[in-house]
């Protein structure tokens, strides 16, 4: 099933359970793919509609932050639950012993060796890990291990 007929499918589930946050979110959802592919003039594919998800995803993240050092923790527990809901459409992330052994790869296919190859080592993950990793914590880690 693609994504998108997954994000219509269960807004109807929502709708007929009555479940507001999700119902709010997969509207959002379903109302930016609408938008990219009257921009697009052509149907949204899988990847253009999960970078939609991922971005959606960030605002909350960005958002939940800007609430709490502003004290509306009522708010921020708001975009908690509506982030819970984007999570389940995006692809679990690499972690940990994963996400090392993916950057080893990664550094050891392009043959960076230095600081300098920081680009191309993160041009690689990014492309081959398609919405599976976080930036700020790789672009750290391939730092790291380029230094």
């Amino acid at each position: 099933m693609s994504l998108n007929q997954r994000i219509k499918d269960d807004y109807i589930t929502a709708y007929k359970a009555k479940d507001a946050v999700r119902l709010g979110v997969l509207r959002h959802l379903k109302t930016a793919a609408t938008n990219l592919a009257v921009e697009l003039k052509r149907d949204v594919t899988d990847d253009e509609l999960l970078d939609v998800v991922q971005k959606q995803a960030k605002q909350r993240v960005d958002s939940i932050g800007q609430f709490r050092s502003g004290g509306r923790e009522d708010l921020a527990l708001k975009e908690e639950a509506e982030l819970a809901v984007l999570r389940e459409y995006l692809p679990e992330m690499l972690e940990g012993e994963a996400l090392v052994a993916a950057v080893d790869a990664a550094i050891a296919k392009t043959n960076a060796s230095g600081p300098r190859d920081m680009g191309k080592v993160m041009t690689s993950l990014m492309t081959d890990y398609k919405g599976r990793l976080d930036g700020k914590l790789v672009s750290a880690l391939v730092k790291e291990k380029l230094a």
